[in-house]
C-alpha cells in the first residue's frame, strides 16, 4: 500500500510541476523578476521596470523530476503488500479447497 502511495505521489508531483511550468509560460530558465513596460509621461519613451515575480524554468522542472525519482525509488524499500504467490499458484486459500 505504501509503495503505491509513494509512486502515485511521485507521479502527481511530476504532473503538477509540468502543468505549473506550462501554465507559467514554459520558460527555459527560472526568472525571479519580469519586465513590465512603462511609458515615460514626459518624453514618451517606453522603458522596462522590473517586478519581482517567480517564473519556473526547466531547472525547476528537472529538480521536481529528480525529487520525484527519489520518492519513487524510496518506494522500493517497502515490502510488497499481500502474500507472495508463485506463477502457478491458485488465488484461493488452502482451507477453501476442502
Amino acid at each position: 500500500m505504501i509503495r503505491k502511495l509513494l509512486r502515485w505521489l511521485a507521479a502527481a508531483l511530476v504532473v503538477g510541476a509540468v502543468i505549473w511550468w506550462i501554465g507559467a509560460g514554459a520558460n527555459a530558465w527560472t526568472k525571479t523578476s519580469v519586465p513590465v513596460p512603462r511609458t515615460d509621461e514626459v518624453t514618451g519613451i517606453t522603458v522596462n521596470d522590473y517586478k519581482r515575480h517567480f517564473v519556473p524554468g526547466l531547472e525547476f522542472l528537472a529538480a521536481v523530476v529528480a525529487v520525484s525519482g527519489v520518492i519513487a525509488a524510496f518506494s522500493f524499500l517497502f515490502p510488497k503488500s499481500g502474500p507472495a504467490r508463485g506463477p502457478g499458484e491458485n488465488l484461493t486459500k488452502e482451507s477453501d479447497r476442502t
